[in-house]
């Protein structure tokens, strides 16, 4: 039984999807748009909404917060500026 589990596997380990996801975060968000699987995209849009909702609130610890997804600051500087306030 698969009470309270959430989230697929995708037949990686837990740091290799980890790091699968920042780069596929990265990604969507320097170039808007990418394309990848079904299972990963739907793994992938609660991180996403969760940095674009963080990133709307435009303090600095909400900036730190984005950083643990992020780690680039020219790429969290485009997430606050010009991403977020379209939202």
């Amino acid at each position: 039984m698969r009470h309270n589990a959430f989230g697929r596997k995708l037949g990686r380990t837990t740091a290799h999807r980890l790091a699968m996801f920042r780069n596929q975060l990265a990604s969507l968000m320097e170039n808007e748009r990418i394309v990848t699987t079904l299972p990963k995209a739907k793994e992938l849009r609660p991180i996403a909404e969760k940095v674009v909702t963080q990133s709307k609130r435009g303090t600095v610890h909400a900036r730190r917060l984005v950083g643990r997804w992020l780690l680039s600051r020219d790429l969290i500087k485009k997430v606050f500026d010009e991403i977020a306030p379209r939202f």
